[in-house]
């Protein structure tokens, strides 16, 4: 199974569904390339990340089912790093179905499903709701808790 497989992705906060993903792709074949997207392409795609691109791109880096981890600069770098790094298969999540289709000229295009109940987006929203929650409140409801501890003590 001498293949070699191309993926893409922000991996801002690196979480289950993104190692459960590298790990099924790895699987494909026997060299894992992964295009973690730059903090510039981002904004062009109107994302804002919360771990910078470095950081991001090491985490990705260390993780023993990839191979190599290259910048993701712009939406048409796909077909040349198709081509410079001979890649057969090009994968991405379900929620890209259909989105690179055009690919398949240059190597086999597959959409694997996602880890369920997990997105960097539900854990953005939750941190959000989290930091709308007064501190007033918090502090009250750390005062009843150690009343009740002490209850039970």
């Amino acid at each position: 199974m001498n293949k070699t497989i191309l993926t893409y992705g922000t991996f801002d906060m690196f979480h289950i569904g993104h190692l459960q993903l590298l790990k099924r792709l790895s699987t494909l074949g026997n060299k894992l390339i992964v295009a973690v997207s730059t903090d510039e392409f981002n904004e062009i795609k109107g994302k804002k990340t919360i771990i910078p691109y470095t950081q991001r791109a090491e985490i990705v880096k260390a993780i023993k089912y990839v191979d190599m981890v290259i910048p993701e600069n712009r939406w048409e770098q796909k077909v040349i790093d198709i081509q410079k790094h001979k890649v057969d298969i090009f994968a991405m999540g379900h929620d890209w179905e259909g989105k690179f289709d055009e690919l398949k000229k240059y190597c086999e295009v597959i959409y694997l499903s996602r880890t369920e109940g997990i997105s960097t987006t539900v854990l953005k929203q939750q941190l959000n709701k989290i930091s709308e929650i007064n501190i007033e409140d918090i502090n009250k409801a750390f005062e009843i808790l150690q009343r009740l501890k002490k209850d039970f003590e």
